[in-house]
């Protein structure tokens, strides 16, 4: 499965729209996911599995690519 990952680039930061980003990573639960990218020093908002139409949006964007641990 792919997820969508919100996050701040540190985890010291506050949440702020603006700033957030984003990437998609493959795996097979919202805490496998957490856990892949635990090392990383992520303030993580939320995690959102993509599938279906939406992900056949996202992966229409130039820029869509799916991390693999």
């Amino acid at each position: 499965m792919v997820f969508k990952v919100y996050y701040q680039e540190s985890i010291k930061e506050v949440p702020v729209r603006e700033k957030t980003k984003t990437l998609f990573i493959e795996g097979e639960s919202v805490r496998e996911v957490r856990a892949k990218i635990g090392d990383r020093g992520f303030n993580v908002e939320f995690v959102q599995e993509v599938k279906g139409a939406f992900l056949e949006y996202e992966k229409q964007n130039e820029d869509f690519t799916v991390l693999e641990n």
